[in-house]
C-alpha cells in the first residue's frame, strides 16, 4: 500500500533529514577530537613511561600538523569531486585506522608515524563538514548547524579526560588507543545507512531550497585563488586555529605545571574547559543565526558574532598569574567557549560567501594556513617550554590573536556577500 505524503509534509520530512545529517556531524567531530587529543591527555605518563623531552612532544605533534596541512591541500578538492558520502567515509577510515596504530608503536619515530597518519585523514574532517551543511541547510540555518557540529569538538574534548584515567586503569594506554580508533567504523555504518535510506525525492527537495544553482564539479584553483575572501579566511585561520591547538596539546600540561594535578586530577579541569567551549559554539552559532532573523545582513550578522567571540578571548592574558584552579579554568573555558564561537561563525563565511561545488576546497585551502599556524606553535611552545617553562607569552599570543585575525579578515575582505557564478567578484586586487 503506497502512503500519500501531504504537500506540506515535503519541508518538514527535509528539516527532519538535515538535522539527523547534522547529529551524525556532531558525532563525528567528537570522535575526530577524542582521537586528536588523547595524546595530549596521556602526555604526562607517555613522558615519564618512555623518557620524552619537550623537543619529542614537540616533534610528534609537529608530525601530525604537518600531515594535516599536507591533507588539506588535498581533501578539500577531493571531497568536492567524490561528495560527501564516499569522501567522509575514506577520511574516517583513514584516520581511525591511524588512530588504533599508536598501540603499536614503541618509540618516538613510530609515534610521530602514527601521528602523519592520523592528520591526513583527519585533515578531510572540516571540509567534508561544511560541505555537508552547505547541502543540507539554508544560510539562515548554517552558523546554528556549524555551531552544533563544531561542538563536537568540545564534546570529545570534555569526554576524553573524563574517560582516560578509566581506561587506562582497565586496559592499559594501548588498548586506550585501539579503543577510541575503532569508533570511526562504527560511524561510518551510521554515514552509510541515512545516506542509503534517504530518498531522492528528499534530497532533491533539500538541495532546491537551499542552492538551486549549485553544480556538481570541482573548482580549479585559478577560481579559487584570486578571491579575497578565501585569502581572509585563510589568514584568520593562521591566527586563530593555533590557539585551539594550543589547547588541544598542551592545557593538561599547563595545568600539571601551574597547579602540581596529576592525571586523576587534571580530568575536571580539562573538561570544565572543553564544557564551557561547547556551549560557546552553540551560542556563537546560534547568535549570528538570531541576528539574521531579526533583519541584519548575514556578513555583519557574522562579523558582529566573531567581533563579541574576539573580545571574550582577552582575559586570557591573565591564566599563567593566577594561583588558583579553577579561576583559571574560568578564564581559559571563557577563552575556548569564545574560540568555538568564532570558529563556527568563521567556517560558515565560506558557505554564506561561495557556491556549493566550491566550498570544500575553500576550506581546505584556509585550514591548511590554519595547520601551518598549527605547525609553528607546535614547535614554537616546545622549545619555549624547554628552554624556559614559562607560559605567559603563550597565553599573551593566545589572548590578541582574535582582534588581529578580526582586523585581518575584514580589511582583506571588506564585502561578504555571496559570490556570483561566473562574475568572478570580490577578487584580490
Amino acid at each position: 500500500m503506497q502512503t500519500i505524503v501531504a504537500a506540506d509534509e515535503e519541508p518538514m520530512r527535509g528539516m527532519r533529514h538535515r538535522w539527523s545529517i547534522c547529529a551524525l556531524l556532531l558525532i563525528i567531530t567528537t570522535i575526530n577530537y577524542m582521537d586528536r587529543q588523547l595524546i595530549g591527555i596521556l602526555k604526562p605518563l607517555l613522558q615519564g613511561t618512555l623518557g620524552w623531552s619537550e623537543i619529542d612532544y614537540g616533534n610528534i605533534v609537529l608530525a601530525f600538523q604537518t600531515a594535516y596541512a599536507i591533507g588539506l591541500v588535498l581533501a578539500g578538492r577531493l571531497l568536492d569531486r567524490l561528495g560527501t558520502r564516499r569522501g567522509f567515509s575514506l577520511a574516517v577510515a583513514v584516520w581511525s585506522l591511524a588512530a588504533a596504530a599508536h598501540a603499536l608503536t614503541r618509540g618516538v619515530a613510530g609515534f610521530a608515524l602514527a601521528r602523519f597518519g592520523l592528520g591526513l585523514g583527519e585533515s578531510a574532517h572540516f571540509p567534508a563538514a561544511i560541505k555537508t551543511v552547505a547541502e543540507w541547510f539554508p544560510r539562515s540555518e548554517r552558523a546554528l548547524a556549524t555551531g552544533v557540529f563544531n561542538a563536537g569538538a568540545t564534546l570529545g574534548a570534555l569526554i576524553t579526560p573524563l574517560m582516560v584515567p578509566y581506561a587506562i586503569a582497565a586496559f592499559g594506554w594501548r588498548a586506550t588507543f585501539v579503543l577510541t580508533g575503532s569508533l570511526g567504523f562504527v560511524w561510518i555504518a551510521l554515514w552509510l545507512v541515512l545516506h542509503a535510506r534517504l530518498r531522492v525525492r528528499d534530497r532533491a527537495l533539500t538541495e532546491a531550497e537551499v542552492d538551486p544553482d549549485a553544480a556538481p564539479r570541482a573548482p580549479a584553483w585559478r577560481e579559487v585563488l584570486p578571491q579575497r575572501v578565501a585569502w581572509a579566511f585563510a589568514c584568520a585561520k593562521f591566527l586563530t586555529d593555533p590557539i585551539w591547538w594550543l589547547y588541544l596539546f598542551w592545557l593538561p600540561d599547563f595545568f600539571s605545571r601551574q597547579f602540581h594535578l596529576d592525571l586523576q586530577r587534571l580530568s575536571l579541569p580539562t573538561a570544565a574547559v572543553y564544557l564551557a567551549a561547547g556551549v560557546g559554539s552553540i551560542f556563537g552559532g546560534a547568535l549570528s543565526s538570531w541576528l539574521i532573523r531579526r533583519g541584519v545582513a548575514v556578513g555583519r550578522a557574522r562579523t558582529l558574532a566573531m567581533l563579541l567571540c574576539a573580545l571574550a578571548v582577552t582575559p586570557v592574558w591573565f591564566a599563567p598569574f593566577v594561583t588558583r584552579t579553577w579561576l583559571a579554568v574560568a578564564m581559559i573555558g571563557l577563552a575556548a567557549a569564545a574560540h568555538q564561537g568564532w570558529s563556527a561563525n568563521l567556517l560558515t563565511v565560506v558557505s554564506d560567501v561561495f557556491p556549493q561545488r566550491m566550498v570544500s576546497s575553500v576550506t581546505g585551502f584556509g585550514s591548511m594556513f590554519g595547520a601551518v599556524g598549527g605547525m609553528l606553535i607546535a614547535w614554537g611552545v616546545a622549545h619555549l617550554l624547554q628552554v624556559s617553562g614559562s607560559y605567559v607569552p603563550v597565553f599573551a599570543i593566545a589572548g590578541g590573536a582574535y582582534l588581529a585575525a578580526l582586523l585581518a579578515f575584514r580589511l582583506l575582505a571588506p564585502d561578504l556577500s555571496p559570490l556570483r557564478p561566473g562574475a568572478g567578484n570580490q577578487t584580490a586586487k
